[in-house]
């Protein structure tokens, strides 16, 4: 069964943030942990901690917050409304994009990324014109996606993440 429901963040950004990462909405299990890619087995934080080559932040929300922050990352999410059924993004009806034009007016950034095929489309589809950018897929770092976060085309895609960045340092 579909439920409607509203995003329940702000999202994580300040004026120094150069990128921003965004999902399509929050997991079930996120919204029960009260912050982003809070399923345990998701590897989102793994694997940004991975390219940055940072040590992983702690699992409080704080500690996750100032991650983001010293690495000039910000994080949302492309939609803050929507009905789905549990965690499925295939089951997202009813899609209320959120506006990022403000956000970025009030950042340095400059790349926008998306994590998984759903968060793409709903971005460029509904948040490109309004905000003036498209997203860039990254593979979703969603357990349902755990075949391919061993590949080398997982990590070469979320290096994109540290070049936008300016960093320059790869991994492979």
């Amino acid at each position: 069964m579909r439920t409607l429901i509203v995003h329940p963040w702000a999202p994580i950004c300040d004026a120094r943030s150069r990128v921003l990462i965004l999902g399509s909405f929050p997991s079930p299990a996120s919204r029960e942990r009260g912050f982003y890619y809070g399923h345990p087995q998701n590897v989102f934080w793994q694997t940004l901690a991975r390219v940055l080559e940072a040590p992983p932040p702690a699992a409080q929300s704080a500690s996750k917050t100032a991650f983001l922050l010293e690495h000039r990352i910000a994080l949302w999410d492309a939609l803050h409304s929507c009905t789905i059924s549990g965690a499925s993004d295939a089951s997202i009806a009813n899609a209320v994009p959120n506006r990022f034009r403000a956000l970025l007016a009030h950042t340095q950034i400059s790349a926008v990324f998306t994590t998984g095929k759903k968060a793409t489309a709903l971005f460029n589809a509904l948040c490109a014109e309004e905000s003036g950018a498209r997203a860039v897929y990254l593979p979703s770092t969603s357990p349902a996606n755990r075949a391919q976060h061993a590949t080398p085309a997982f990590l070469e895609a979320w290096n994109q993440v540290r070049d936008a960045l300016g960093d320059g340092r790869r991994l492979g």
